[in-house]
């Protein structure tokens, strides 16, 4: 997921999102635990794709950053 697609959601669209996120890395980490994962690297990309929700919801609240 890219920043710019990123920007384009709504304010509903980004919560959903962002509650997708976390639980898909809660989910990954209970995987890395019981020794299931198949791609660790998943893990970090799903750090910083709740980095970049984050971010732009953080930007929208003060009315800052690029908007398309």
């Amino acid at each position: 997921m890219k920043a710019k697609e990123v920007r384009q959601m709504s304010e509903k669209e980004l919560n959903k999102q962002l509650n997708d996120l976390k639980a898909e890395l809660f989910n990954l980490r209970f995987q890395l635990a019981t020794g299931q994962l198949d791609n660790p690297l998943r893990i970090k990309s799903v750090r910083k794709d709740i980095a970049r929700v984050k971010t732009i919801v953080r930007e929208r609240e003060l009315g800052i950053g690029k908007e398309v």
